[in-house]
């Protein structure tokens, strides 16, 4: 398949021109890029009020004070930013996207489970998420009804994504300037009237509570590693792996754990309610900062779709779907953005949107976790090998051991710690005292034990069942041609 795009044309030319193909290996004539660029993508989709109200179900809905809240969202943050650098680092090797590089722990066939889990929760679930708290701050801040700004707000995002990935870089960069002086006015203004000292009912510390916001936080940052490398891609291969590691790591830490401890400490503020987290949030503001953060939260909530749709498409044609036209990623997203509209236009009316969030998040890492403990496993077996033989279409290389490592390590921490609204595990329900309202004396450990399952289930299996092991990274294709299903040479 021929590619006009070059790297002789100006910048520009391809922020501004419709992105081509699918999931093809990025050529090296079309690399370009800092690694820093890394720290502004993932950055600027955290810069939202998803990430607020994070720090703000730990201290309303879990019990915590707010420094062990803290404590709990820094812990959960630092494990999804870590991962997020690690994974970051994978893509100029091969200059393939996340879900494909995780064809090698997976096989070509099973990895439609993981990236059809990915495409539904990244293209639809976060879709939805975030869209509706773009639009209800666009709605406070113009009065326009919230099925409009609905309308405004994912017109927006399908826009940047439909374009690709140069525009979305740019979208992210500067957002994130813009948006992070925005939010840091906005936090000092909240710690202005915080009550840091706000003693909860029945204390300010319970190890349910604990491990609850330490998995939401999880949740929440690394709800982004599926799709890490697909923005490191483009960046050379020559490019520095522990730039790339810092820039996106620290990115997505700095920017998750400053909006989380203005939440945590905003659920402090005397009458906040979080049943209406947006208008609390920014009640105890001066209008004009009140309105320039509506401002920011409607932006944000742009900045991380477009990275929900652009890598929801990523992954669905990861799943090995053939679509012969030539803008078939551009075409996904757009349809992505259609569906994903009608999702977040029927949360608008749910009126159990917090716990609806809560249940989200933790549910995010209840799948990611496991596939996180398949895929760093699988990359620390393979390492000094090439993997061009195994992901292309053509190859149909089968993994048996992760498919059986991931479904494992998803049933069994799901079945034991799961603490849902509409599922309790064993261990969790064991530990609940009686009352509606009760947390676990455990909370929630499913994402840990997922990961350390799959992990160990997935070692013993790949020597055990011994699959197909790319040769010597030396004897590595320049180009890895056969990735995309509809590649003229698959």
């Amino acid at each position: 398949m021929t590619d006009t795009t070059t790297a002789l044309e100006p910048p520009h030319s391809r922020t501004t021109s419709v992105e081509p193909g699918g999931i093809e290996a990025i050529p090296a004539d079309r690399r370009h890029g800092s690694p820093w660029q890394l720290f502004a993508t993932w950055s600027a989709p955290n810069l939202e009020f998803a990430t607020i109200f994070v720090g703000v179900i730990a201290v309303a809905y879990f019990g915590l004070g707010f420094w062990p809240a803290m404590f709990a969202l820094a812990l959960g943050t630092a494990a999804g930013a870590l991962t997020q650098g690690i994974l970051s680092t994978w893509g100029p090797r091969e200059g393939l996207a996340q879900m494909v590089l995780s064809r090698t722990a997976f096989g070509y066939r099973g990895n439609i489970l993981p990236a059809a889990i990915n495409t539904i929760m990244a293209g639809l679930g976060w879709f939805a998420v975030n869209s509706v708290s773009g639009a209800f701050a666009l709605s406070t801040l113009t009065g326009m009804p919230v099925a409009f700004a609905l309308i405004v707000v994912v017109a927006i995002e399908v826009a940047v994504a439909f374009i690709g990935h140069d525009l979305v870089q740019v979208f992210e960069r500067y957002s994130s300037y813009v948006l992070g002086a925005i939010f840091v006015v906005a936090t000092v203004t909240i710690f202005l009237h915080a009550n840091l000292g706000l003693v909860q009912k029945g204390g300010n510390f319970s190890f349910g509570g604990f491990t609850l916001a330490a998995g939401a936080a999880f949740g929440y940052a690394a709800g982004w590693n599926p799709y890490a490398s697909d923005y490191s891609r483009y960046l050379k291969a020559s490019t520095s792996r522990k730039s790339m590691g810092w820039a996106a790591g620290l990115g997505n830490f700095i920017s998750c754990i400053v909006l989380m401890a203005a939440g945590a400490a905003a659920a402090t503020i005397a009458g906040f309610n979080p049943g209406d987290p947006t208008a609390s949030f920014t009640a105890s503001m001066p209008s004009v900062i009140r309105d320039f953060t509506l401002v920011a939260i409607a932006v944000g909530a742009i900045a991380a779709n477009a990275l929900n749709i652009y890598s929801g498409a990523m992954s669905f044609l990861a799943a090995g779907i053939k679509i012969r036209f030539a803008l078939r990623r551009a075409i996904i997203a757009l349809g992505f953005g259609v569906v994903g509209f009608f999702i977040a236009l029927s949360a608008v009316l749910n009126a159990q949107l917090s716990a609806d969030y809560e249940n989200f998040l933790l549910v995010i890492a209840y799948w990611i976790a496991p596939w996180l403990g398949v895929v760093l496993v699988d990359r620390y077996l393979r390492r000094n090998t090439e993997i061009a033989s195994l992901v292309t279409d053509k190859a149909k290389y089968r993994n048996r051991a992760g498919v059986v490592a991931f479904l494992i390590g998803l049933v069994v921490s799901i079945t034991l710690f799961s603490n849902q609204t509409f599922f309790h595990g064993l261990l969790v329900t064991a530990t609940t005292p009686p009352g509606k309202f009760s947390i676990s004396a455990i909370g929630d450990l499913t994402a840990i034990f997922g990961l350390l399952i799959a992990a160990v289930v997935y070692y013993a299996l790949f020597s055990a069942l011994r699959p197909a092991v790319g040769g010597p990274l030396g004897e590595a294709p320049e180009l890895v041609v056969g990735v995309d299903a509809a590649d003229d040479v698959a």
